[in-house]
């Protein structure tokens, strides 16, 4: 039996809509991928767990898979808190966010975390300013977590420095690698460095808060302070540095409400428990270590960082220092994979509503968002080549992308309630409308400080990538346009058919073609390339006396070639006939045989690839490719 289809690859699911209302948008502007869209606020979630719940992460997973960028701002946050009022600053902000993002994930379970608030109450162009912001911020985030991962690997072992390079891009397609089998795969593999990273950090707390004295101070002995000799005063200027400094330990408390729909039904409840679970550990790490700064009196200093003085003073210069070390590193350079849990669900988000290419909204059956994580990686690796591994200076935009996307949360979040009817509804709105303002003024905190250490290159970034969202939809609009989308179409009518049979030699696979053709439609005609040249006369006449011999029933037409061109003269034998016949639905069916062995495939010449190229370009024709099977005998 003998059937025809597309290449076999694995389909793709659509982007994730569980949860929403599904309508048909009126109008036409959108593509065939995007014609549902999901409404915003809460829906009830079914009880009833999905088959596809096992590639799904619980709670504890996804602590482990979205919580490694919040995780190692731990390592490097001290460096910049060193002031009390600074950390207990932004312990009080902690506390707002994560109280805020609960409230998010419960209103919009779909994901999207600012974008879909922003979206829902704050219109179209701040909701993508919204999700500009996000896609820096992660995209930043996987550059320097390899880098300062890769960075603490090299200063215990100083001759791997002049290889940081290679070594960052060797850590990237590690971790790309495991998101491609599916964020489950990723948590499971990350679970224990997490674990283990947040029993040594709280071991350095529980530990130093029982010691009157540190325990060792070999670490920083004979490095210089960086501090300069008048900072020990408490200035406005200085405590508005360190603060804004230290908001890059809050970066990646976003995640989980970005990526709510990779979560297990019930996937809003998960969800809130694990941003609870990531808000707490966070600001007790916090906390902890800035309480500690102060009793051993620590201060930063070159080259040495102020969490591995913490592990000195509190543990000693001893074995489990340098599992402190370790547990760092490791975290660090694996900290870029809450970037994969997030972005691909963000990226799937816009391409449904047609900001991005629809490819990013597809899903392999490992609810895999592959485009995004494969674009994320792409994008990473680029920004790793160019920095040669070293991309310190892309550490102060980390938080200036992520606070504006909080502030605009926040202030969606307002909107939100003041239109809703709910219990609590009045507290709710304080505490957002109090966020939005801790976050606002955090921002511009952060952007004015660090301004001219680059983040002037996030002032210019933001709009440009607004602009290329509105670009990508304005092209969709037209497609839509064009289609047709959203309008009842004409009835369909049946129009005389015509399909044209490339062949070659006569075999089992002309044969099955032409079974295919005559099955498919009304009148069909084999043609075959031909060229004037001494050693090709005999094999076609070798083709033309057998098929006279054979006698299908069915033409066979020569179409000569000088430039020895298989594609061009087909795709003008169809040009033509599309001319001469105006009515009729002209259809190329491509016969190919299909290896029995991957590697098999390299001993093909590619011929119907070409001629389906050529024919695609040049003509309206449909093109079906028939694949024969080698192994089993039968084509599909």
């Amino acid at each position: 039996m003998s059937t025809v289809s597309q290449p076999d690859d694995r389909p793709e699911e659509p982007p994730d809509t569980a949860g929403g209302t599904v309508t048909t948008r009126p109008h036409g502007n959108a593509t065939p991928a995007t014609r549902t869209e999901t409404t915003a606020g809460p829906t009830p979630e079914p009880a009833a767990e999905p088959a596809d719940a096992r590639h799904r992460l619980t709670a504890l997973q996804g602590l482990a898979a979205l919580s490694l960028d919040a995780m190692a701002s731990v390592a490097y946050g001290p460096e910049s808190i060193v002031l009390v009022l600074a950390a207990a600053a932004i312990a009080a902000l902690l506390t707002v966010l994560v109280a805020s993002y609960r409230q998010v994930i419960a209103a919009f379970p779909d994901g999207g975390g600012s974008y879909a608030v922003a979206k829902a109450h704050l219109g179209r162009r701040t909701a993508l300013v919204a999700a500009a912001s996000l896609l820096l911020d992660y995209v930043l985030n996987v550059a320097v977590s390899v880098t300062a991962g890769v960075a603490a690997l090299t200063s215990a072992f100083p001759g791997l420095y002049d290889d940081r390079g290679a070594i960052c891009l060797a850590v990237l397609v590690l971790i790309t690698g495991i998101n491609l089998r599916g964020i489950v795969d990723s948590a499971k593999a990350f679970l224990v460095p997490t674990a283990v990273f947040i029993g040594a950090v709280l071991a350095v707390i529980v530990v130093g808060l029982v010691r009157d004295a540190p325990a060792s101070t070999v670490t920083a002995d004979g490095h210089d302070s960086v501090l300069a000799h008048h900072a020990t005063s408490v200035g406005a200027l200085l405590l508005l540095k360190a603060f804004a400094s230290g908001c890059s330990a809050l970066t990646g408390v976003e995640a989980v409400a970005n990526a709510v729909p990779s979560f297990r039904a019930p996937a809003v409840r998960r969800a809130q428990r694990t941003e609870v679970a990531l808000g707490a550990l966070l600001g007790v790490m916090l906390i902890g270590l800035s309480v500690l700064i102060g009793r051993f009196h620590l201060q930063p200093v070159a080259g040495v960082t102020v969490l591995a003085q913490l592990a000195d003073a509190s543990l000693g210069h001893n074995a489990a220092f340098y599992v402190v070390q370790f547990a760092t590193m490791v975290l660090l350079a694996l900290a870029a994979n809450t970037s994969f849990g997030g972005l691909p669900v963000l990226m799937g988000l816009l391409a449904r509503d047609n900001y991005l290419p629809h490819v990013f909204g597809l899903k392999a059956d490992r609810q895999v968002h592959r485009h995004g994580v494969l674009a994320l990686a792409a994008v990473a690796a680029v920004l790793l080549v160019f920095s040669g591994g070293d991309v310190n200076t892309l550490v102060p935009l980390f938080a200036i992308g992520v606070f504006v996307g909080f502030t605009l949360c926040q202030i969606g979040m307002v909107r939100h309630w003041r239109r809703e009817d709910s219990p609590g509804r009045r507290g709710k709105v304080l505490l957002n409308g109090f966020g939005a303002v801790l976050t606002g003024v955090s921002a511009l905190v952060v952007t004015a400080t660090k301004f001219t250490e680059g983040a002037w290159l996030i002032v210019i970034a933001l709009p440009l990538m607004v602009l290329g969202f509105e670009a990508v939809h304005r092209a969709y609009d037209r497609i839509g346009e064009r289609l047709g989308l959203g309008r009842v179409p004409e009835p369909p009518r049946r129009a005389p058919s015509l399909v044209v049979v490339p062949v070659s030699h006569l075999s089992r696979l002309t044969r099955e073609a032409l079974n295919a053709a005559v099955s498919l439609g009304d009148e069909v005609v084999a043609v075959t390339v031909t060229y004037d040249d001494l050693a090709d006369r005999p094999a076609t006449e070798a083709l033309r006396r057998d098929w006279e011999l054979w006698n299908p029933g069915v033409e066979l037409l020569e179409l000569p070639s000088a430039t020895r061109s298989v594609g061009r003269p087909i795709a003008d034998y169809v040009t033509d006939l599309t001319a001469r016949r105006p009515g009729t639905r002209i259809t190329v069916l491509i016969p190919e045989a299909e290896p029995a062995h991957l590697w098999q495939r390299l001993l093909q010449n590619q011929r119907g690839a070409v001629v389906a190229h050529a024919v695609r370009r040049d003509t309206d024709a449909a093109i079906c490719r028939l694949r024969f099977r080698l192994g089993t005998g039968t084509a599909r």
